[in-house]
């Protein structure tokens, strides 16, 4: 796969996750975020998916720098989630050189993020919040959609 394919590629990867990430927090109470239901709370796996955005970003301009950050608000890490993925969204849509290999982007910082989304939406339903279920293969995701705002759901489940 060329070089170019596999970048667009991950730029669609990242907007999925902009899409069932925004889903997976949206409309959730405050007080969710510091469910505990037997794993870090909601507000730390969130807090926990900007970072590892922000390090695939460092790891994709070949300044690989790893930040543990003390979680905030629901609110505020919201916020750094969003911020997060549009500044890694807007570095893959430059021309700038991706210094690591796509794979190992992939590989390691955004499928963690795909699995602590999965995460959250678990622990929505524990919590008592739950998200609607969605044929995701229907979902109108495009790359560099990566904000608050995402298409409508096209088949969600009961």
């Amino acid at each position: 796969m060329p070089s170019d394919a596999r970048r667009n590629l991950l730029r669609h990867t990242v907007a999925t996750l902009a899409y069932r990430g925004g889903k997976a927090v949206r409309d959730a109470p405050e007080s969710f975020a510091s469910f505990a239901g037997g794993t870090r709370t909601p507000v730390a796996i969130l807090a926990h998916i900007a970072d590892l955005l922000e390090w695939a970003l460092t790891m994709a301009a070949g300044l690989p720098e790893w930040r543990d950050s003390t979680p905030q608000s629901w609110s505020i890490e919201c916020d750094r989630f969003y911020d997060a993925l549009r500044r890694f969204d807007d570095f893959l849509a430059s021309d700038r050189p991706l210094v690591a290999p796509v794979e190992r982007i992939f590989q390691g910082p955004v499928a963690d993020a795909l699995t602590h989304v999965g995460q959250i939406a678990m622990l929505r339903r524990l919590a008592g919040v739950p998200m609607r279920g969605e044929n995701y293969f229907v979902a109108d995701i495009s790359a560099g959609r990566v904000g608050r705002e995402q298409a409508a759901p096209k088949r969600e489940f009961e």
